[in-house]
């Protein structure tokens, strides 16, 4: 669901394939009939937008099915492995309750200093909260930072535990997740599917029996999805509506199991972990904000610190990477530099970015490895980058953002001259993937090393040499500033240039391997003593690690994990742990204590993954001589567990970090151990996933009348005249569009376009029409169509196909629409830019935006 795998993911889908000839079903959900669906069992289509009733639908039938309240195994792994049992606030309202929100919905007011969050509204988590006894005597949080206790922080994180959550085993308390869930699910039965999703019932039936027979002690069954499940107003609500569904069946922590995120780049993965993104640092650790309470190192610890989870180790991964970025500059008397640390004001993603360059907020930009002029919004986007005072684009050829200033199609028209631009733009050459060393994370978190195939011509250089070689610049710049504010930039640590010995590439390129190495970490003042794990690092700042997911990548100097290419042997079962290396810790499978039951024996000899074996003698500790007791994980994978831990072990009192949970808890980067099937922390839009309709969308919203759309999804710039917005059920925009991506092309056209075996493969822009909607229009196969929303009009060719159609919705006949997205007005294959349909709406938990579905016209040209 949510993917074209066949189409857009060939080379990892020759797995599913595989395990098909091995037996396995294959089901595709999807709004088009496409080369994966060709290939599938089962095809099943669905309104875009609509997969979260569609999923709701399939929780509801599980938990009132007869197979999942029979079989033993699935009670036992949902009470002990999930927080089914838990009990929630009794102040805590469902949806069903309030006719379509949750409790603590409320105003939201912008703060003044970045009006650019989008917010139309924003939840108080407080209700959804577990009920939980008082918390114990102890260390006061507020104490401890203002006296600025520590290091070491372990009584800064002890002061942070909360009370016993209060539990019902037997899953009949009312207020507990279990019970509250089947309330919430009740109404999506699977005649409410076929009416909100168009999926016919009998299919969708289909889908839930397969999933129920393929779950259980000697089953497994995964899903795959990719950007048509983000690219939503509630994108996040739809990955955690089927991680849900796959904690109720079992599926999670065990082999064949899980929810695969299926990136569409060798590095996307690995541009989320070593960020480029604004809210986060390196290992999913949140960005210092003005907005948190993030006023000083103690604050931020306490705000981001989980104390009764693997988190609760965050001091450690704090502090190692403030080492990285200060060196011997931070000391534990200047909280280790965390002052000059940048800190953020709000949502400075991509869409927010770009409303307020639109606005004039924003000066200058530096464009790598992207092309927003054919990007979300198009014309607003082009807009905003002809309000720059300049502009860096570096890439392979001249794209779209290069040359939107002369060749755009506002300036083609005549809307915009020329000699109205005042945006001075520098073009960078870039070198092409095979023309450097470095490493690429994909989509299983596994890190592969490359080297180079050839040299790039003339002056292209690598994005390593740009940032290396302007990062340089900017200390010299900065060297004798007294000013506080550049303290940080005088104090960071930049020692990237290869050692004697190391040729590079190119001029000035720096070394890649010691960039890696940097990120593993290594004993302060000792860049040669590598650290082996994550299970190393100290808050103390004698350790300094850049990325603690990555640690142990790199655990010596001339051991590169990331390089070998080692599969495990034909026929023998294994995770094939020496190819390459996975974060973290090169485990393949997360939470992995949950293939193995309470007493750690293998739910089934043939879901056998890892267990526990009594019989393990351990060896000593080095540093105390003494031996743990017998007994010791072990399997085909790495345990992603405390390695000594029996499973009856019991928490420790006044344990923090692993020590606060059982053997008998999985999930451990958790606050309770468990798999949350409710989210009482961490979402902005709900504790549970919630049918809602598009931020555009053909017709009403059938669970909840008084709730048509997410009541915190986000809009920028809205009621500008580049932002405008299809009403409910608009007239001028009947039928519902989604984008899409070819295997001939990729993303924006820039790595393919300007190849002539490509272009000629798919050489032009095409619409997917369904017959119904090409008679009714007048058009033909081949022929020009104009396509419209409220924000652009382009054209393209027609492609009148059975494979995508008209679906019966809440009694209407709805039309859909497909266009792949791939063109602009640069390369050898040139078309209409597809994202200028496109609005600035969003998910309100990462700010993604909605291209997935939204509303269109159609006419023939």
């Amino acid at each position: 669901m949510g993917s074209n795998m066949a189409e857009c993911h060939p080379v990892a889908f020759r797995w599913p394939m595989k395990a098909k000839l091995n037996g396995a079903k294959l089901i595709h959900v999807d709004p088009r009939f496409t080369r994966t669906s060709a290939v599938a069992d089962l095809h099943v289509p669905i309104r875009a937008g609509s997969d979260i009733a569609f999923l709701g639908g399939l929780i509801n039938y599980v938990v009132n099915s007869g197979r999942w309240n029979t079989d033993p195994f699935f009670k036992e792994f949902v009470v002990n492995y999930t927080n089914a049992a838990t009990i929630i606030n009794k102040d805590f309202k469902d949806t069903e309750e309030l006719e379509g929100v949750f409790s603590g919905l409320n105003t939201f007011s912008e703060p003044a200093s970045w009006p650019y969050n989008g917010n139309q509204g924003r939840y108080d988590p407080a209700s959804w909260g577990y009920e939980r006894d008082p918390k114990g005597p102890g260390p006061v949080t507020a104490d401890l930072i203002a006296r600025r206790a520590g290091p070491p922080f372990d009584d800064l994180v002890r002061s942070l535990k909360p009370g016993p959550a209060h539990k019902d085993p037997t899953l009949q308390n009312p207020q507990c997740v279990f019970q509250i869930l089947k309330r919430h699910f009740a109404r999506y039965t699977p005649e409410m599917v076929e009416q909100i999703c168009g999926s016919p019932k009998d299919k969708f039936i289909q889908v839930a029996e397969l999933l129920l027979a393929n779950s259980g002690r000697d089953r497994t069954s995964a899903f795959a999805y990719a950007v048509a499940w983000t690219q939503h107003t509630y994108g996040v609500q739809m990955i955690s509506c089927c991680a849900l569904l796959q904690l109720l069946l079992g599926n999670i922590g065990r082999p064949g199991a899980g929810v695969m995120a299926l990136r569409g780049h060798a590095a996307i993965q690995g541009s989320t972990d070593v960020p480029t993104l604004y809210h986060s640092i390196h290992g999913y650790m949140n960005a210092p904000s003005a907005l948190r309470p993030h006023e000083s190192l103690r604050a931020y610890m306490a705000a981001e610190t989980t104390p009764t989870s693997y988190y609760g180790n965050t001091p450690k991964f704090l502090v190692s990477y403030l080492k990285s970025m200060y060196g011997e500059a931070a000391t534990a008397e200047n909280d280790f530099g965390y002052d000059w640390h940048p800190k953020i004001l709000g949502d400075h993603s991509h869409i927010a970015s770009f409303a307020a360059m639109a606005d004039g907020k924003i000066k200058g930009m530096v464009c790598v490895g992207q092309n927003p002029a054919t990007s979300l919004n198009g014309g607003a986007t082009r807009a905003a980058l002809r309000q720059l005072k300049w502009l860096v684009v570096k890439d392979n050829w001249l794209t779209e953002t290069a040359t939107h200033w002369y060749l755009g199609p506002e300036v083609k028209s005549g809307e915009v001259k020329v000699g109205d631009n005042q945006t001075e733009i520098f073009f960078f050459p870039a070198t092409q993937i095979a023309e450097y060393d470095g490493s690429f994370t994909n989509t299983q978190r596994m890190l592969q090393w490359h080297s180079y195939a050839t040299k790039a011509p003339g002056d292209c250089r690598t994005d390593t040499w740009f940032y290396h070689n302007l990062a340089k610049r900017m200390k010299r710049l900065y060297a004798a500033s007294t000013a506080s504010r550049d303290q940080g930039w005088k104090n960071v640590l930049w020692d990237f240039d290869p050692d004697s010995g190391e040729t590079p590439l190119y001029p000035g390129e720096p070394s890649a391997r010691k960039i890696l190495r940097e990120i593993n970490g290594y004993v302060t003042g000792n860049p040669a003593q590598h650290l082996k794990g994550f299970g190393e690092l100290k808050d103390d700042g004698s350790t300094t690690c850049a990325s603690w997911i990555y640690c142990g990548c790199y655990p010596a100097w001339d051991q590169n994990m990331t390089a070998r290419r080692t599969p495990d042997p034909p026929g023998v079962p294994g995770a094939h742990l020496a190819w390459g290396w996975a974060w973290p810790a090169n485990r393949r499978v997360m939470y992995n204590r949950a293939s193995a039951d309470l007493k750690g024996n293998p739910w089934s000899e043939r879901k056998r993954w890892v267990w526990w074996d009594a019989t393990f003698v351990n060896p000593p500790d080095p540093k105390t001589g003494v031996a743990p007791p017998h007994g010791k994980w072990v399997g085909y994978d790495v345990p992603d567990f405390a390695a000594t831990k029996a499973p009856d072990a019991q928490p420790k009192p006044d344990g923090i970090g692993l020590d606060a949970l059982s053997g008998s808890q999985p999930f451990i980067m958790r606050a309770d151990g468990r798999g949350w099937l409710f989210v009482p922390a961490g979402l902005v839009d709900g504790p549970l996933p919630t049918h809602y309709e598009p931020r555009e969308s053909p017709v009403q919203n059938l669970l909840y009348p008084k709730h048509q759309m997410s009541p915190v999804h986000k809009v920028w710039a809205a009621g500008k005249p580049y932002n405008q917005l299809a009403v409910v059920g608009d007239p001028k925009f009947p039928y519902v569009i989604t984008t899409y991506r070819l295997t001939e092309h990729y993303l924006a056209g820039a790595m393919s376009r300007w190849l002539p075996w490509l272009s000629e493969l798919q050489p032009e822009l095409f619409i997917e029409i369904g017959k119904a909607l090409a008679q009714e229009k007048g058009i033909s196969n081949l022929d020009w169509v104009h396509i419209s929303s409220p924000r652009g009009r382009i054209k393209a060719k027609a492609l009148v196909t059975d494979r995508i159609g008209v679906l019966n919705v809440a009694g209407k006949q709805i039309h859909h629409v497909g266009m792949p997205w791939h063109w602009g007005w640069m390369g050898l294959s040139t078309g209409d830019v597809v994202n200028d349909l496109t609005a600035w709406v969003g998910d309100p938990n990462v700010s993604i935006h909605e291209g997935k579905a939204f509303v269109c016209n159609v006419e023939r040209a």
